[in-house]
C-alpha cells in the first residue's frame, strides 16, 4: 500500500485533485494551509496560481469549473474561509462543482477549548463549517488520518455528481503524515451514471409527444440547467429533428448554438430580441430545457407565459403541462429519444419569418465624435470567433452582451442567478487557465472593475 514518501495525505489529495481534472489551484497562502499547499506545489500535474485575496480565488475556480467542469481553491482557517465564501456561494447557485479546501485547526486542538488565532475568539472551531452549510452540497472536516481518505473521496466525488460546491477542511499538521489508506497512486474514481427509470421516461415520453404533437405552433426555449444536465448535444439534436424555433433564456446564453438554423434569439420577456418574445409567448406549447424562472429572467415575473402550455423538462424530471410529473428521468436521455418521436413541426418558425424585419446597423462614427456603445459593442463582435469566450458582468454588460451573436464554438459565461459584481475578473483568470487557447474578451464597468481587480500574484510551474 503507501509508504512514508509517498502516502501522505497531502499528496492523496493532490493526486486526487489531478485524477479528476484540475490543473490549477487558486490560492492565498496563509498559516493553516501553508503545509497543504506544499504538497500541492510538489505535486507535478498541479500548478499553483496565488491571487491577492480568497473572493477571487474563489470566483478563480468558478471561471475554472466552467471551462473544465471542475475547479479548486485553497485559503486558510476562518478568516480566509469567510472571505472565500461569497465566491462559493456564487459557484453553488451555478450549479459548479468547485473544490473549497481549507487549511484547518490542528488536530489536536479539536475538544482543548483553546482560542486561535484567525478566528472571532471563541473555543469554537465549528463557525466557518457552519456557515459554508447552506452553500456547500458536502462538508468534511478532516481532523483523524484513520477516516482521512474516505473524507476527501467522498467530498470529491459528491462535488462531481451533484455539480455543486464542497467544503473540505483539514487540519494543518496533518498533510505530511502517512497512512497505510494513501496509496501512491490512488484507484481511479467510478462514477456511475445517473440513469432514468425506464418505466417514468417511456410515460414521460408519450405524455410529451401527445402533447405537443397536437400544438399548432410548438417552441422550445433553453435554459441554464441544461449545463449540469450535459444536455445541450441532446437540445440541438431536438431541434434539429423537431422543427420547432428556438429560443434560450438569457441566464442559458452560450449554452446552446446561436448558429442554428431555426434560432430566434434571447426570450427575455419584455425585453426579449426582437419578435423572439412575440413567437414564443403565442405559442400553444413550449418546452423548457433546464429553466430557472427567477425575478430577473422574467423581468420581475411579468413574462406572458402558462404553465398549461409548458413542458418543464429538469435535469431529473418532467413536467408535462399543469401535470403530471415524472420523476427519475434524466434530460439528456429525455431530449434524445424525445428528437426521434416528435413530430416535426415548423410552423412558428415561419410565423417568425413573416413578422422578421432585419437589425438596424448603428451609423457611422464621425472624425472626434465620442465612441457610442452600440458601436463598440458592433466591433466587439466583429471580433468573436470559435476561438474566443465572453465573460460579462453583472449590470450594463449584462444587457449589452446579450445582443452579440454568438459565432460557433465562442464560449459565453456570466452569472445570472447571484450576480455578484467583480466575479468577472477573478472568473476570467480561472476561465482564462482552464479554457486554452481560448481568446477571453471580458465586458466589465468601471465599478465593478475596480470591486474585482486584485488579480493574481504568481503562478509556482
Amino acid at each position: 500500500m503507501g509508504d512514508a514518501n509517498n502516502g501522505t495525505l497531502g499528496r492523496h489529495l493532490a493526486r486526487r485533485l489531478v485524477q479528476v481534472g484540475v490543473r490549477d489551484v487558486f490560492a492565498v497562502p496563509g498559516d493553516f494551509n501553508l503545509t497543504l499547499l506544499d504538497h500541492l506545489i510538489a505535486e507535478p500535474g498541479l500548478r499553483l496560481v496565488g491571487c491577492c485575496n480568497e473572493l477571487n480565488a474563489g470566483y478563480a475556480a468558478d471561471g475554472y469549473a466552467r471551462a473544465r467542469g471542475v475547479g479548486a481553491c485553497a485559503v486558510t482557517f476562518t478568516v480566509g474561509g469567510l472571505s472565500v465564501l461569497n465566491a462559493i456561494a456564487g459557484a453553488y447557485s451555478e450549479n459548479l462543482p468547485v473544490i473549497c479546501m481549507v487549511g484547518g485547526p490542528n488536530s489536536n486542538d479539536y475538544g482543548t477549548n483553546r482560542i486561535l488565532h484567525h478566528t472571532i475568539g471563541l473555543p469554537d472551531f465549528s463557525q466557518e463549517l457552519r456557515c459554508f452549510q447552506p452553500v456547500t452540497c458536502h462538508q468534511a472536516v478532516v481532523n483523524n488520518l484513520d477516516d482521512a481518505h474516505e473524507q476527501v473521496d467522498r467530498a470529491i466525488s459528491t462535488a462531481l455528481r451533484e455539480s455543486k460546491p464542497v467544503y473540505l477542511s483539514v487540519s494543518c499538521n496533518l498533510p505530511g503524515l502517512p497512512h497505510p489508506t494513501f496509496t501512491r497512486d490512488p484507484v481511479p474514481y467510478f462514477l456511475a451514471p445517473r440513469l432514468s427509470n425506464q418505466l417514468g421516461l417511456e410515460a414521460a415520453l408519450e405524455a410529451t409527444v401527445a402533447f405537443l404533437d397536437k400544438a399548432v405552433k410548438p417552441v422550445m426555449v433553453a435554459g441554464p440547467k441544461l449545463r449540469v444536465a450535459k444536455a445541450g448535444d441532446a437540445f440541438v439534436k431536438l431541434s434539429e429533428a423537431s422543427g420547432y424555433a428556438v429560443a434560450a433564456m438569457p441566464s442559458a446564453k452560450g449554452m446552446v448554438p446561436e448558429t442554428l438554423p431555426r434560432f430566434l434569439g434571447t426570450y427575455w420577456g419584455a425585453v426579449s430580441t426582437a419578435f423572439c418574445a412575440e413567437i414564443v409567448e403565442s405559442a400553444d406549447a413550449y418546452l423548457f430545457a433546464g429553466p430557472i424562472f427567477n425575478d430577473y429572467s422574467s423581468v420581475g415575473y411579468s413574462s406572458l407565459l402558462s404553465k398549461d402550455k409548458a413542458v418543464v423538462v429538469q435535469p431529473d424530471r418532467v413536467t408535462v403541462g399543469n401535470g403530471p410529473t415524472f420523476g427519475c428521468v434524466m434530460m439528456a436521455e429525455f431530449l434524445s429519444e424525445l428528437a426521434a418521436r416528435v413530430r416535426r413541426n415548423t410552423t412558428a418558425y415561419d410565423n417568425y419569418r413573416r413578422i422578421f424585419v432585419p437589425e438596424g446597423q448603428p451609423p457611422q462614427c464621425e472624425p472626434g465624435e465620442p465612441l457610442r456603445v452600440n458601436v463598440l459593442f458592433k466591433h466587439i463582435r466583429r471580433m468573436l470567433t470559435a476561438d474566443s469566450a465572453v465573460m460579462a458582468e453583472t449590470g450594463d454588460s449584462w444587457f449589452n452582451c446579450q445582443k452579440l451573436r454568438l459565432p460557433d464554438g465562442c464560449g459565453y459565461e456570466f452569472q445570472m442567478q447571484y450576480g455578484s459584481i467583480g466575479w468577472s475578473v477573478g472568473a476570467l483568470l480561472g476561465y482564462a487557465q482552464g479554457a486554452t487557447g481560448k481568446r477571453v474578451i471580458a465586458c466589465i464597468g468601471d465599478g465593478s472593475f475596480q470591486v474585482g481587480r486584485p488579480g493574481i500574484i504568481y503562478i509556482h510551474t
